[in-house]
C-alpha cells in the first residue's frame, strides 16, 4: 500500500520512541520526494533526518539542516527554510556559537517576514530568548518581546493557534523584568501570565509563572511568600522532567532560606543545585550564587575540606563559563571576585598541608584510607555477581512491597495484643494507642524528619521512652534506631526506583532528602538494609533502563 507524504510524516512522529521505524518512514518519505522530484518534500525529508540526530550528533544534524535550506530556499514555503534556520541556530547555541546562531535567526527572520508573518514573530521570540537567557542583553530582549506582545494582542490570543506563543511572550517579558530587578513590572506580567494560562488550561506554563513570582518575591525580601510559591510550583514542574526547572527551584529555595537566616535549609538546597549540576554539567551565571554561600558556610564551621572543595568547584565552573561565553558575559569574573578566591584556595591548601604534616597518624590514616579504598575496589570486583544478585532481590522485594505490607498489617492486627502485654508488662489499651501512632507515623513519613530520637518521638506520642522502646522491640522486632533507619531506607529504595530526578542527586543530597545527617550514615544504613551501596543501586537502575 502506497502512503502519502502526510501519512508518512504522521507515522514518523507517532513512533518517536522507535528509531528504527522513524528511519524507515523518513527514508520512504525522501524516496517518494525524489521519485516525484518534489523539492519542498525533499527538504522536509531531510528535516526529519536532522531531528534524529538532535541528541546524538549535532554536527551531523546541522549538515542535514543545510540540505533542507538548500532544497527549500526560494520555494516560498510557509515553513521552510525558516524552520531549518531556527533549528540550526538552536544547535549552534548548544555549541556556544552564539554569533553564528544569531546570523541564522536573522536569515530565518528575513524570509519569514515575506512568507509567513506568524512564523516571523515566532523567530523574533527565539531571538529575544537568546538575548535574554544566553547573552544577558535584557533590555534588547525586552523590546523584542514587547513588539511580539503587541502583535499577539491584535490576534485572538486565547485561541489554540496563538495562546501558547502569546503566553511564552508574557513569560519572557516577566523574566526580563525580573533580571532587571523591576519588581512591580515582573509581578504585573506574572499575574497576567497566570490569568491567561488558567483561562486556556495551560497548566504546564502556569506553574512556571508561579515559580517566577516566587523568585520575584525573594527580590522583594518576602521570603515566606517566596517559599509558598516555590513549594506550590515545584511538585508540578518536577513532573515535566526538565532538569533546569529542578535546578532553578532548588536555587530559589536556597535563596529564600538564606534570606530567612535558616542556614541548614539554605545549604541543603544549594547542595541539591550542586548535585544536579554534577550530573548534567549544565548551569548558568544566575544559579552560581549558591557556591559563595556554601564556601562561607563551611568556613564559618571550620570545615576546610568542604571549603576547599566548593572554592575549587566554583572556580572550575567560572572557567568553563568564561571559555564558553568568551566575551559575551564580560561581567561574570568581576562579579564573583575570582582572584580573591584563588588566594583563599592557596591559603587553604597550605593550611591543610600543615595540618597533615603535624600528625604522623594523619599520614598513617591517609595511607590506610588508600589501602582500604584499593581493597574495597578489589572486593567490589570479586563480588560483582553477588552484588547483582542482591540488587535483583531488592527490585523484586520492592515490586511486591504493597502486597507484603497488606499481609503484614493483617497479621499485625490479628495478633492478640494480650499475649505481648504479658511479655512487656504494658497495659493493652496503651499498647494499642502507641501502635496506632506508630502506624500513622509510618504512613505520614514522619521518619523523614532529621534528628529523630526516641526521646523526641516519645514526647510527640505523649508517652515515655521506656514504653516506646519496648513496643518497637516487640511489635516491629527492631531496636528504635534500626526501626527508623529501615523505614528511611525502604522509602529511599522505593523513590529511587521511580524518580529519575532523585537518581541525579549526590549521596550527600540523598542523605538529606531521606532524613539522614550525612552521606556516611545514609550509606551505612543503606548497606545494612540492602547489602549494597546506594551508588551501586542507582547505577544498576540506570543501566537496566537502557535496555527497556
Amino acid at each position: 500500500m502506497k502512503l502519502s507524504f502526510d501519512e508518512l510524516h504522521n507515522l514518523y512522529f507517532d513512533n518517536d520512541k522507535n528509531t528504527a521505524k522513524q528511519i524507515s518512514y523518513k527514508d520512504a518519505y525522501i524516496a517518494k520526494a525524489y521519485k516525484e522530484n518534489n523539492t519542498v518534500r525533499k527538504a522536509r525529508g531531510y528535516y526529519l533526518t536532522a531531528l534524529l540526530y538532535y541528541d546524538s550528533d549535532m554536527n551531523k544534524a546541522i549538515q542535514y539542516l543545510d540540505s533542507v535550506i538548500k532544497y527549500s530556499t526560494g520555494t516560498n514555503d510557509r515553513s521552510f527554510p525558516v524552520a531549518a534556520y531556527c533549528e540550526k541556530a538552536d544547535f549552534l547555541k548548544r555549541q556556544f556559537k552564539f554569533e553564528e546562531a544569531m546570523i541564522n535567526y536573522k536569515l530565518a527572520e528575513k524570509i519569514a517576514l515575506q512568507t509567513n508573518i506568524n512564523y516571523y514573530y515566532v523567530v523574533r521570540d527565539f531571538i529575544a530568548g537568546t538575548k535574554s537567557e544566553d547573552l544577558g542583553e535584557y533590555n534588547e530582549a525586552l523590546n523584542i518581546y514587547k513588539e511580539c506582545f503587541r502583535f499577539y494582542r491584535t490576534k485572538n490570543y486565547r485561541s489554540k493557534k496563538y495562546a501558547k506563543n502569546y503566553q511564552y511572550i508574557i513569560f519572557g517579558i516577566a523574566n526580563c523584568y525580573k533580571s532587571l530587578k523591576n519588581i512591580d513590572s515582573t509581578t504585573y506580567y506574572n499575574k497576567l501570565g497566570l490569568q491567561e494560562t488558567k483561562m486556556t488550561n495551560n497548566m504546564t506554563l502556569h506553574y512556571y509563572f508561579v515559580l517566577n513570582e516566587g523568585a520575584n518575591q525573594i527580590l522583594r525580601k518576602n521570603y515566606k511568600a517566596a517559599l509558598d510559591s516555590i513549594y506550590k510550583a515545584f511538585p508540578k514542574i518536577n513532573e515535566y522532567k526538565y532538569t533546569g526547572s529542578s535546578l532553578s527551584s532548588y536555587f530559589y529555595l536556597g535563596k529564600a532560606y538564606e534570606g530567612l537566616g535558616q542556614n541548614k535549609n539554605a545549604v541543603k538546597n544549594y547542595l541539591k543545585v550542586d548535585s544536579v549540576y554534577s550530573k548534567t554539567k549544565d548551569i548558568t551565571k544566575e544559579f552560581m550564587d549558591g557556591y559563595p554561600y556554601l564556601i562561607s558556610y563551611y568556613k564559618s564551621i571550620g570545615d576546610k575540606e568542604n571549603q576547599l572543595k566548593y572554592i575549587s568547584k566554583y572556580m572550575a565552573i567560572d572557567s568553563v563559563l568564561q571559555k564558553k561565553y568568551r566575551n559575551l558575559n564580560t561581567s561574570l569574573r568581576n562579579e564573583y571576585d575570582i582572584p580573591r578566591l584563588m588566594s583563599e584556595k592557596e591559603n587553604l591548601i597550605e593550611s591543610l598541608k600543615e595540618d597533615k604534616a603535624k600528625s604522623f597518624w594523619g599520614n598513617g590514616i591517609l595511607f590506610l584510607g588508600i589501602v582500604t579504598v584499593s581493597a574495597f575496589g578489589f572486593y567490589q570486583f570479586q563480588h560483582k555477581k553477588k552484588y547483582r544478585s542482591r540488587f535483583e532481590k531488592i527490585m523484586q522485594e520492592t515490586a511486591d512491597k504493597n502486597f507484603q505490607e497488606k499481609e503484614n498489617d493483617t497479621l499485625k492486627n490479628s495478633k492478640t495484643v494480650a499475649i505481648k502485654t504479658d511479655d512487656i508488662g504494658i497495659n493493652e489499651e496503651l499498647i494499642e494507642q502507641i501502635l496506632k501512632k506508630l502506624n500513622s507515623f509510618e504512613k505520614e513519613k514522619g521518619f523523614l524528619k532529621p534528628n529523630i530520637t526516641i526521646q523526641s518521638l516519645s514526647i510527640v506520642f505523649e508517652t515515655n521512652t521506656k514504653y516506646l522502646s519496648k513496643i518497637v522491640n516487640a511489635y516491629r522486632n527492631k531496636s528504635f534506631i534500626q526501626y527508623i533507619n529501615d523505614l528511611r531506607i525502604d522509602n529511599a529504595l522505593e523513590n529511587l526506583k521511580k524518580d529519575s530526578k532523585l537518581r541525579k542527586y549526590t549521596i550527600q543530597a540523598l542523605a538529606l532528602e531521606f532524613g539522614f545527617n550525612s552521606a556516611e550514615s545514609f550509606s551505612s544504613a543503606f548497606y545494612k538494609k540492602s547489602g549494597i551501596k546506594p551508588a551501586y543501586f542507582i547505577k544498576q537502575i540506570e543501566e537496566s533502563l537502557k535496555y527497556k
